[in-house]
């Protein structure tokens, strides 16, 4: 049994907000983490404007596919991070949640998404502190 955490994020479309976190923690956390991201209604590619502002910070999420949010994932996670996916959502005794609110950057160009992008990355530098602290 693997003692690696793994952390899943979710939002509503899988496309913007989850991916650039779960290219965070990738970034950041190495193979220290398991690492998923899901949505609760997947979009058919990754937000545009999100990968060019990560593209910007030398993180590449264009290989990545919004997923269907699937209960055997979040059941198997062990940190649950929601982003705006409301009842879709599912919950299990036991897990850490933390519902990150966010601006949505569906339909938004580059320079509004940044900010968000930035967010993002010092809300994973708190949760990555806290999950591997030597890290």
């Amino acid at each position: 049994m693997s003692t690696k955490p793994s952390v899943l994020f979710v939002c509503v479309h899988n496309a913007g907000r989850s991916q650039m976190a779960a290219g965070w923690l990738r970034h950041l956390a190495g193979d220290k983490v398991e690492v998923r991201s899901a949505g609760s209604a997947p979009a058919d590619r990754i937000n545009p404007a999100a990968v060019e502002a990560m593209r910007e910070v030398g993180i590449d999420i264009t290989g990545r596919l919004p997923q269907k949010l699937e209960r055997e994932t979040a059941e198997s996670s062990d940190v649950i991070i929601t982003m705006g996916c409301g009842d879709a959502c599912p919950v299990f005794p036991g897990k850490r949640y933390e519902d990150w609110r966010l601006d949505d950057p569906a339909g938004k160009g580059v320079d509004a998404v940044r900010p968000i992008r930035d967010e993002i990355k010092a809300r994973v530098e708190k949760l990555l502190a806290e999950l591997i602290p030597a890290a």
